[in-house]
């Protein structure tokens, strides 16, 4: 079963300095239906400003990735660290029992568009201690296949979260094809991040979702120079 969840369709807000897109419920936004998407509870697609960006802020008991597509985001939080995230890079920070971070777009020129992820742990939070990791992952390793950044054990060198769930991510060009393989019982989400595809015939668009449960074989066939994000789900 695919169940779709149209660009169209998401929550939207622009406060002035950021454009945001929310797949499922979150802030302000709430919406019954797409609360979350098995430990997928979090997708925003956001524009932020040059110079612009949040301010340090609480979190607990969450494992957040942040996707960058165009420009670079900083990130510095409360264990001190410090660094740029650029396009392609794999993320995580592992809030735990809590963790104060900030995100700022430091180009005095560029905006920066950006997937926020969160997925929730598989861990109590008292049991999880705040982390950080991040790592690059060249273009030509995701060319043509999925490559898999995020993953519970830190597998093929990916970032290691506390959740049942693994992030894989591939680009690709028109005409191209990829399967995509579940185990029985486990459950996908995949996201248009840019271009357009069709997944076993169904068109989806940059900022689309599907839902995927019940289907352990499908196929992902690109007709628009395309960058997707693929969760396997618990």
């Amino acid at each position: 079963m695919i169940t779709l969840r149209l660009a169209g369709e998401r929550g939207h807000f622009y406060h002035g300095w950021l454009n945001t897109f929310h797949t499922f419920s979150f802030a302000d936004y709430y919406d019954p239906k797409h609360v979350h998407f098995r430990a997928l509870r979090v997708i925003n697609e956001d524009v932020i400003d040059p110079g612009r960006g949040f301010g340090m802020h609480p979190h607990e008991n969450m494992e957040i990735i942040t996707y960058i597509l165009n420009g670079e985001l900083e990130h510095r939080d409360s264990l001190g660290t410090g660094e740029i995230i650029r396009p392609g890079d794999g993320q995580r920070m592992s809030a735990g029992a809590g963790i104060v971070h900030s995100e700022f777009n430091p180009s005095p020129t560029e905006p920066v568009h950006l997937l926020q992820i969160w997925i929730l742990p598989d861990k109590d939070k008292q049991n999880v201690d705040p982390s950080y990791e991040q790592k690059p992952f060249p273009d030509e390793e995701k060319r043509g296949r999925w490559r898999l950044i995020a993953s519970p054990t830190g597998e093929q060198g990916s970032v290691k979260i506390n959740s049942d769930a693994r992030l894989m991510v591939s680009k690709l060009l028109p005409g191209e094809s990829l399967p995509i393989t579940l185990d029985e019982g486990r459950h996908g989400w995949l996201q248009m991040a840019r271009g357009k595809a069709t997944l076993n015939g169904t068109a989806l668009r940059q900022g689309d979702g599907a839902g995927i449960s019940k289907e352990t074989a499908l196929t992902l066939s690109v007709t628009e120079e395309a960058e997707v994000l693929l969760f396997d789900l618990a």
